[in-house]
């Protein structure tokens, strides 16, 4: 199972592929039209150079002019805090859309930055918005895709608000799982592209606190951890704790 499929995560040879053969379209924008008007879509989208390490995609206070969607690799998003420091708002991977919060103010309320070598497809709104009253299925599938991000939203306040420091980092390596099988990747090995600084920032736990959870997670038998590769040893225990429905009792509950 090692390296199973994971150069595809950062691969950067799909670039100039159409959106109508990308792979990841069905993730993206599934929308149930004819190539004709798939080629339309195709002709507003621009492929951006690849975005370095560490380098923005777009800054808080910039004006909204285009959402993004993930092609490769992974991009993070955080906001100011009023002390000065950032919080970071998510993690988001190939088939994902970026910028969606910007639309109503019309600049973006947060930061992207990328967390590995990545590649995006940017989306002028206003002709994605001028394309919609062409094909009415687009304009429906940017309300679901606007509804998913709503949703995205209320669970990470109810990871938040409500899990034991041990059920956050469960239910985001369920979530990273669930994400990558979703796009034909292993379900049970993957990289870690964000630091765990990011990760206890994204989920309130202290960098200490994650450090000792993944040890805590190893020692269980739950996953086992090389650096940031991840390689989830039994994934139903895994799922049951960040569900809060544990098959049985174990240290982990003793927490």
């Amino acid at each position: 199972m090692g390296g199973e499929d994971l150069s595809k995560i950062i691969s950067l040879t799909q670039i100039k592929v159409a959106c109508k053969d990308c792979n990841l379209f069905q993730l993206c924008l599934p929308v149930g039209i004819g190539d004709e008007d798939l080629e339309l879509l195709d002709r507003i989208i621009r492929r951006k150079r690849p975005v370095r390490r560490g380098e923005h995609l777009f800054q808080v206070g910039d004006r909204f002019q285009a959402i993004y969607a993930v092609r490769s690799g992974s991009i993070k998003t955080f906001a100011p805090t009023e002390d000065g420091h950032e919080q970071v708002i998510g993690f988001h991977l190939p088939g994902e859309l970026l910028g969606l919060a910007a639309i109503t103010a019309e600049y973006h309320p947060c930061a992207a930055k990328a967390l590995e070598t990545s590649s995006v497809c940017e989306i002028p709104f206003d002709e994605l918005e001028q394309l919609s009253e062409q094909v009415p299925s687009l304009q429906h599938q940017l309300l679901k895709v606007m509804s998913k991000e709503i949703l995205h939203d209320q669970s990470l306040l109810m990871l938040l608000g409500k899990k034991s420091a041990e059920e956050r980092l469960a239910a985001l390596l369920i979530s990273l799982s669930d994400r990558y099988r979703q796009r034909g990747f292993s379900v049970s090995e993957f990289h870690l592209s964000m630091s765990r600084n990011d990760i206890g920032n994204y989920l309130g736990l202290a960098v200490e606190t994650v450090s000792r959870l993944f040890t805590r997670f190893q020692e269980e038998g739950l996953l086992t951890v090389q650096r940031k590769h991840i390689r989830i040893l039994d994934l139903p225990r895994l799922r049951a704790l960040a569900t809060n429905v544990r098959p049985a009792p174990s240290r982990l509950s003793q927490a």
